[in-house]
């Protein structure tokens, strides 16, 4: 079994399973009255993560991992679709191999899943890059039921592409009958000072709730918005709005790395879900 080894334990995360769990514990005791655990309820088709150093980032991203543990939800595979800060490997690839190594153990990738798809395999996109491999933990904590991973990796961003991919999972999915979760890592805007990134981000977040990809892009493009998930994020909202009848993003919870170390350069993060809303039947 070919297996792609941490690229990040010990740098952006612990390489002590009991030290990660630690992390998320602390992150949950201070962020427990605020996570919207009631949505627990809700038809979740996915949602957005940062992918950050945990002591930056973890604050927000238990509140989605927070939600998913609570509504207990068994899912055959977690797509997971990260940014490619690297460089290396394809406009848009699929992992080639069969498992990834994560602090906790391994986790099987959907190896047959992946191959529906009709994107290039191959192992350098993912080989030196943390965006995906930053979730893993997450996962493997909060979802505490067996899954597998089908990791792909976005280094063309645009909306023509994430339509693509949200068709190809779509389908693909619908063909193998997997029940998926479809995770997004992304940050929000970089280096820019908390007022400006806040006012950036709020401007982008506009169009995320309207749902509308095509004016997120435009957005995101107008005012060189450093959201370095752009494109997997609009892979969510198309793929939400292929399955869902009435497809609602929220937002859970909104912070920066200036919180930890106080800085006039501060990288945002953003934690995002994505559910069907219940419409009034009177209505």
């Amino acid at each position: 079994m070919t297996v792609r080894k941490s690229s990040v334990a010990g740098s952006f995360y612990p390489e002590s399973p009991d030290e990660i769990i630690k992390m998320f514990e602390e992150a949950l005791q201070e962020e427990k009255k605020n996570i919207k655990t009631e949505l627990k309820n809700k038809n979740i088709v996915g949602g957005v993560s940062p992918h950050a150093g945990y002591m930056y980032c973890v604050r927000e991203a238990v509140h989605l991992f927070e939600i998913l543990r609570e509504k207990g939800e068994k899912y055959d595979t977690v797509v997971i679709v990260n940014p490619n800060h690297t460089g290396y490997g394809e406009a848009v690839s699929v992992d080639s191999n069969e498992s990834w190594e994560t602090p906790f153990g391994g986790i099987e990738v959907d190896t047959e899943l992946g191959a529906e798809l009709s994107f290039p395999k191959e192992p350098m996109a993912q080989r030196f890059e943390h965006s995906g491999e930053v979730m893993l933990p997450y996962l493997y904590y909060f979802l505490k039921s067996s899954f597998k991973i089908l990791p792909i990796c976005m280094m063309r961003q645009d909306l023509q592409t994430a339509v693509k991919i949200a068709e190809k999972v779509k389908d693909a999915s619908e063909k193998l009958e997997r029940k998926i979760l479809l995770l997004i890592s992304s940050d929000f805007t970089h280096f820019q000072t908390p007022e400006k990134g806040a006012k950036l981000d709020s401007y982008a977040i506009e169009s995320l709730l309207k749902m509308d990809s095509s004016e997120f892009q435009d957005r995101v493009l107008e005012k060189d918005i450093s959201i370095c998930g752009m494109g997997p994020i609009m892979v969510l909202l198309e793929y939400s709005k292929m399955t869902l009848k009435n497809p609602k993003l929220e937002i859970l919870k909104r912070g920066h790395s200036g919180e930890v170390y106080p800085s006039d350069e501060v990288v945002d993060y953003v934690s995002i879900v994505v559910y069907e809303e219940e419409t009034d039947p009177a209505d």
